[in-house]
């Protein structure tokens, strides 16, 4: 078969494929012309997911009949006033957008430069229909209708119209999230979704799309290393989503995906969050155009770093940064689903009458069914315990944690505070204490060694007993002595200090299932935090424990000065508070 030239109307279909994947990818192509005519207010409405009906209304610069016509052609672009494609600013570039949607679609182009009269012009799946005057205000209108009606082999593969839906709204999401300057409403099926005014500021915009929470609960981000400028809000690491969708990360305005960037993200949370669970941030990377290249996927959501490694340290050290500086924060407000758990107790009317018009039997024994089998009135008292105070008890306005009170189940440390009443998970946060006392200690040269007075056999499976060994001498800087002790044993000679009597068979054969996850090329000083959370996950003060009043106080106050101590190894919270409002709220004081 001999070469031949694709025909025009081919050509941009094959473009299409390309650019447009779904609805939710003509409506990103749409909303960043439009970003990019300055406008500052964006009207967005669409039918069906964006299948019937994609239209988009700007207030931005507008479009001359000479260049609609030119938007309309393959690589036709005003965003490229020389060949310096390595330093283009805008959010698109290569001119394809427009005649590509309407190669697979009924396009009606309208727009006006202000100053002069609107004008339209309608393809229908790349043909030229009609074109004409319009009235319509300054900028520009794009409506979409019937999106892969004539191409079947695309249609059949859209999702429903809600899922198609949840896709544009996320697209809209992230691109109204990197310009809080420029006014965006989203509306579909004839209901308003999404509106957000112009000229909030980048943490009152990120929570607004996200979770208003996350101003509370979220931490600022402000970073310059080497021509390089990271700036957003990050979440707590006890706020955090059971999937990764509210992660939002933007490079020079421009909303990506990229994996370096993930990857940075949970690298940053490694030590504070469950695997399960997922971080809530907003990342906006600047750098230099000369560092960064955006034409390397045809929708550009992928981008690259002539410095990956570069960014991805600035990354991780600016999160890190930013949640040292929470120190011991934790989510604050309960959740709605804890309060609603909190019942009133249902209380017996007072009955003045107790004795009153009841007719008493002289015989011995006769009505004392009548006391005896009556519901008594009281509510028992909690079975708690808390110490006499044989000094005064100090005051609450010093302690952020407040001054413990008592000790619930053997679990929960009760406190005092200023504000309100303190809930303290004493393993969770015993836990989060002993993981950075082990990374200091590392620090500083190593965890110092308690030798066992009897050696213990640990029986593992052979693979298990092998990785093992082979760590055998790094493990030793941790605290750890081990040697093997046959083919399917480990003989534990000495554990870490700071342990105190944990669990030995558990912490080995826990080390034993780490390893098998680990790079063998890399040292276990690049996984220290993995390894020191394995053992601090032991070594904590476990529930169950009776503690005395000096002991809760003094975990209090660590916790005041230790860093992460709002969230165990795990992501969990090690603390919440019920607020004097919540509390009175409860027994319907407010």
């Amino acid at each position: 078969m001999s070469i031949r030239r694709l025909p025009e109307h081919l050509v941009n279909r094959i473009a299409a494929g390309e650019v447009v994947e779904r609805p939710a990818s003509a409506l990103k192509e749409l909303v960043e012309n439009a970003i990019d005519a300055g406008a500052r207010r964006i009207a967005i409405r669409l039918v069906s997911g964006g299948t019937d009906l994609i239209e988009v209304t700007d207030d931005g610069c507008g479009m001359t009949p000479p260049d609609m016509g030119l938007a309309l052609e393959r690589h036709a672009t005003s965003k490229l006033p020389d060949e310096a494609i390595e330093n283009v600013a805008t959010l698109g570039f290569r001119g394809e957008a427009l005649p590509s949607i309407a190669s697979v679609a009924r396009l009606t182009l309208e727009s006006r430069v202000r100053g002069a009269e609107g004008w339209s012009r309608v393809v229908d799946n790349g043909v030229l229909v009609s074109e004409g005057p319009a009235a319509i205000p300054p900028g520009t209108r794009v409506r979409v209708e019937a999106l892969f009606e004539r191409v079947p082999a695309r249609r059949k593969f859209l999702r429903s119209a809600r899922s198609e839906y949840a896709a544009s709204l996320d697209v809209v999401r992230r691109l109204a999230m990197a310009r809080p300057d420029i006014a965006f409403s989203l509306e579909h099926d004839g209901r308003r979704s999404l509106s957000v005014p112009a000229g909030e500021s980048l943490p009152d915009r990120v929570a607004a799309l996200t979770d208003r929470a996350l101003i509370e609960n979220g931490v600022p981000i402000d970073l310059e290393r080497e021509g390089l400028k990271l700036g957003g809000v990050a979440g707590l690491p006890t706020f955090n989503r059971g999937v990764a969708d509210h992660q939002y990360l933007f490079v020079n305005g421009r909303p990506v995906k990229d994996r370096l960037l993930v990857g940075a993200v949970r690298g940053a949370y490694a030590e504070l969050l469950a695997r399960d669970r997922h971080a809530v941030v907003a990342l906006f990377l600047e750098v230099p155009a000369d560092m960064v290249d955006v034409n390397v996927h045809p929708a550009k959501t992928e981008v690259r770093f002539r410095e990956p490694a570069m960014v991805r340290g600035m990354i991780v050290s600016g999160l890190k940064r930013a949640l040292d500086e929470a120190g011991h924060r934790s989510v604050q407000r309960p959740s709605e689903t804890a309060l609603a758990a909190w019942t009133q107790e249902p209380m017996a009317p007072a009955s003045p009458q107790l004795w009153e018009d009841r007719q008493w039997d002289s015989r011995p024994g006769a009505g004392q069914h009548a006391v005896f089998e009556r519901r008594p009135n009281f509510i028992a008292p909690p079975m708690a315990r808390a110490e006499p105070a044989y000094a005064p008890p100090p005051e609450t306005v010093s302690f952020p944690l407040g001054v413990a009170r008592g000790q619930v189940a053997k679990t929960y440390i009760v406190a005092e505070a200023e504000d309100g009443l303190v809930l303290v998970d004493q393993h969770a946060a015993h836990e989060r204490l002993v993981l950075e006392r082990m990374r200091k200690a590392m620090a500083n040269g190593g965890v110092a060694a308690q030798a066992l007075l009897l050696p213990e056999v640990i029986e593992l499976d052979e693979p298990a007993c092998d990785r093992l060994e082979a760590r055998a001498a790094e493990l030793t800087e941790f605290g750890l002595d081990l040697e093997r002790f046959g083919p399917r044993a480990m003989l534990v000679r000495s554990v870490p200090a700071m342990l105190g009597q944990s669990d030995v068979t558990g912490l080995v054969t826990d080390l034993a299932d780490e390893l098998a996850a680990f790079d063998e090329a890399l040292s276990l000083k690049e996984r220290l935090d993995h390894v020191a959370a394995t053992m601090a996950c032991h070594g904590s003060v476990r529930a169950g424990r009776i503690l005395s009043v000096t002991e809760m106080n003094a975990l209090l106050r660590e916790m005041e000065i230790t860093p992460h101590s709002g969230q165990c190894n795990h992501g969990r919270p090690t603390w919440v508070k019920l607020a004097h409002g919540d509390i009175e709220k409860l027994f319907g004081r407010k």
